[in-house]
């Protein structure tokens, strides 16, 4: 497997931007539309996980919305595989089937379409689950989740950063191995 070096985790890790209390007092976000607009660091990144996965058996990548579809497509697009996007309730416009995860205060949801994992004709396809970020982890277990209930299987649930003081990663490893690109303590 493809390893990145120190100095390659810095610079990638110097092209995210720290946005103070946002989007409420405390929280630091972590903002990867920098990292995007640095042609150098998304190649990087790309080519990483590029390397990482390229002889992977995937039948599909799927992206967490909004920021897993733009990792999932251009890493899909590179490994010449399918895409499916993981959507909040009622952004999809066929059958969907969906997986309900805790909230600090309420539940929510993600979705698929019924037949996202069909078009291989094979049980159980592969699939690698992809996101920007992984904080407390319940958006991508449930992801997980789904992707299992769908009849694929989740081989894999990849991050390009770990908020690894919220431990979030230890639910998800439950279910599935994890890679995270990045960590942060």
């Amino acid at each position: 497997m493809h390893i990145l070096s120190h100095e390659e985790k810095t610079f990638l890790l110097d092209a995210i931007r720290n946005v103070e209390d946002f989007p409420k007092q405390g929280i630091i976000f972590k903002d990867i539309t920098t990292l995007l607009g640095n042609e150098k660091a998304f190649s990087l990144l790309m080519d990483h996980l590029t390397l990482r996965y390229e002889n992977v058996p995937l039948d599909y990548i799927a992206g967490i919305e909004s920021r897993g579809f733009i990792f999932g497509a251009a890493l899909a697009a590179r490994l010449k595989t399918r895409f499916v996007p993981i959507r909040k309730p009622g952004k999809l416009p066929y059958t969907t089937i969906s997986e309900k995860y805790s909230l600090e205060y309420g539940v929510d949801e993600v979705a698929i379409h019924i037949d996202a994992f069909s078009s291989v004709g094979k049980p159980k396809p592969k699939v690698l689950l992809i996101d920007d970020l992984i904080a407390t982890g319940g958006t991508a277990t449930a992801a997980v989740n789904l992707i299992n209930k769908s009849g694929a299987q989740c081989i894999e649930a990849c991050f390009i950063i770990n908020l690894t003081f919220l431990q979030g990663d230890l639910d998800i490893k439950k279910a599935t191995p994890v890679y995270s690109v990045l960590e942060v303590n």
